[in-house]
């Protein structure tokens, strides 16, 4: 990671990728057109990812390629985490080479799993005192680190790399790595230590292919494998066939085989001629993650990481798919009227990231024209004004926002002054007209010559009463204030379980499947007005079907207005119910009550980011 830029008084040193250098290919490529996705993140090179999921994200760890790299010249790990597949916030650099003192080079292709509250990275790095390929393990107690040597030393090593872990039904944790070869150990509980020695796997052709015209490796398994339990059958996904590489991938009985290879994933394709497979379940969908090098500059030393939406074959298989640059599509839409970081980018273009004073991530080394896009940003009925944290250590400039391109239509201009620092930081805000809808919001930063601003985090207000939430403490950050129980059980504010910020409502000792989160807006409401609900929701246990319902009480009666389709929610993962719903009624009205039910069972529930506008 660059330095904190306070510490650098005088000129900035600014990291370019290659691509910044062509400005034909500039144009061409990262202009990103409208609807391209993929690389999921363009401000530096990473490779070989390995998605985890916890608390509702969906975390991506990858390596970092240096720039204009001619060899695997790799020095750090870099973590990437998303809520709706599209707009990925960047967590900096949690674990690097340096983490390890014995270590001196090739932080290569690593893999994160968690047990019992602890983060477990093992990586593949190069050991000082005898320049042998070995297995260390970070341990964090975050997802995003940052990440201590949990040993001291290696945990184990035979000159081979591509670590991943997997921990099977009944408990026992397995590490696999190799290439040549592939090898497993059974891990103990506490995930640094192992029982017995490594084991090799058996590279029959049944099991991992035929490779034909190299007599020293006669199956298509090269390295990278990615374990995993699906319906009682283990999948092996690996590299196959360097090369260029493709995907290929076996199943089991057991964790350790017997193999049969099943066919192919991915075929060679794509600028870099190593691949390195990812497969995660998240929020009801398959997703199939890789690396090309797909990037301005890129190659198979200057890699990027994307990502596939699958659906399994009936009968279990893999089904073929191809690179693009589209990616996958959104799930849900991005809230604007609460704090987002800076670093959450659907596509940026001239940016970078480093480390802020204020803690985690900032955007830096901005100039003249750069932008960054923010993927289905929902403004709803209309916003009026937009504030950011920034920071500047020259004159400053100014901050469009846009809507669409990052020529479309320009809704508000911020300011930003000279601070006396990059990172000495302080708010600008302005008005905003125009923002409605959903939309793809640009921020499209102007002014003079050389670095401009740095940008930490920004949000938008909404505009008229039609505009702005209805319900009070919608983001759940003040803890329960504003919300009450309809029916029975107890709410509580919940920090371990959030969809955005640092807390969610979590509702439990539900006796009744009617028994929700609530709170009365009889006096925001207008009679025959149309109104939009945003709400995400997991739950505790089972995966209970879950709406938004408003009780309107006018004349003695009461009738029930659904506000969004009814949706299927689970313990992993939060899901969005959305929908538009006119409110009406006859007669004088006495009470409303928004609340949160479900169609039958009483399983506690979280909530997040909750609108009803």
């Amino acid at each position: 990671m660059k330095p904190v830029p306070s510490l650098l008084p005088g000129a900035r040193v600014r990291r370019r990728l290659a691509w910044l250098a062509v400005p034909l290919l500039l144009v061409t490529f990262f202009a990103a057109p409208a609807k391209a996705d993929n690389p999921i993140v363009q401000h530096v090179y990473t490779a070989d990812p390995a998605p985890l999921v916890h608390n509702g994200r969906l975390y991506v760890y990858t390596g970092r390629d240096e720039d204009a790299s001619t060899y695997f010249t790799m020095r750090e790990w870099r973590v990437f985490s998303t809520t709706d597949m599209s707009n990925w916030t960047d967590h900096g650099v949690p674990m690097s080479l340096s983490t390890f003192a014995w270590a001196d080079a090739n932080a290569w292709a690593g893999h994160v799993i968690e047990r019992n509250g602890q983060f477990y990275w093992y990586v593949p790095v190069r050991q000082r005192s005898n320049g042998q390929m070995v297995i260390g393990v970070g341990v964090s107690s975050s997802p995003t680190g940052p990440f201590r040597d949990a040993l001291g030393r290696p945990l184990t090593g035979n000159g081979e790399i591509d670590p991943h872990a997997f921990i099977d039904d009944n408990g026992q944790a397995y590490l696999y790595w190799g290439n040549p070869n592939l090898w497993y150990v059974r891990l103990n509980q506490d995930m640094i230590s192992f029982s017995g020695s490594p084991t090799q796997i058996p590279l029959t052709t049944a099991g991992f292919g035929t490779r034909t015209g190299n007599s020293s490796r006669p199956t298509l398994y090269e390295e990278g494998p990615w374990v995993y339990k699906r319906n009682g059958v283990y999948y092996n996904v690996f590299a196959a066939e360097c090369c260029s590489e493709f995907i290929g991938y076996s199943t089991a009985p057991g964790p350790t085989g017997p193999w049969t290879y099943r066919g192919t994933v991915m075929p060679r394709q794509g600028a870099s001629f190593t691949n390195h497979p990812g497969i995660i379940d998240y929020a009801g969908n398959s997703y199939f993650f890789y690396h090309n090098g797909a990037l301005p500059g890129g190659s198979g030393y200057t890699r990027s990481v994307a990502v596939e939406r699958f659906t399994y074959n009936a009968d279990g298989s893999i089904p073929l798919m191809n690179m693009t640059s589209a990616g996958v599509p959104q799930i849900g839409t991005l809230n604007p009227y609460v704090t987002q970081e800076a670093e959450t980018i659907n596509w940026g273009n001239g940016i970078e990231t480093e480390a802020s004073s204020e803690g985690g991530v900032n955007v830096g080394w901005i100039e003249n024209g750069d932008w960054i896009r923010v993927r289905g940003v929902a403004f709803g009925t209309g916003a009026s004004s937009f504030t950011a944290r920034v920071a500047s250590g020259s004159s400053g400039g100014t901050i469009e926002l846009r809507l669409d391109s990052a020529t479309g239509p320009l809704v508000g201009t911020c300011a930003v002054p000279g601070t006396g620092g990059w990172q000495n930081w302080t708010n600008t805000s302005c008005a905003v007209s125009g923002a409605t809808g959903t939309r793809d919001l640009y921020l499209r930063f102007t002014g003079g010559s050389g670095y401009l601003l740095n940008i930490n985090n920004w949000r938008f207000t909404g505009g008229s009463v039609t505009g702005a939430n209805l319900l009070t403490n919608g983001t759940m950050e003040n803890g329960t204030t504003g919300w009450s129980v309809f029916g029975s059980g107890t709410l509580s504010s919940a920090t371990n379980v959030v969809r955005s910020g640092s807390r969610s409502l979590l509702h439990s000792g539900r006796t009744g499947s009617w028994n929700g989160p609530s709170q009365e807006v009889t006096s925001a409401l207008t009679n025959g007005r149309t109104y939009t609900t945003t709400l995400w929701v997991r739950s505790q246990s089972g995966t209970p079907s879950v709406r938004p319902t408003l009780a309107l009480t006018a004349n003695g009666t009461t009738n029930y207005v659904q506000l969004a389709p009814a949706a299927t929610v689970n313990a992993n993962g939060w899901t969005q119910l959305t929908g538009t719903a006119t409110v009406s009624w006859s007669g004088t009205l006495s009470n409303a009550r928004f609340y949160v039910e479900t169609a039958s069972g009483t399983e506690g529930l979280y909530l997040d980011d909750v609108s009803l506008q």
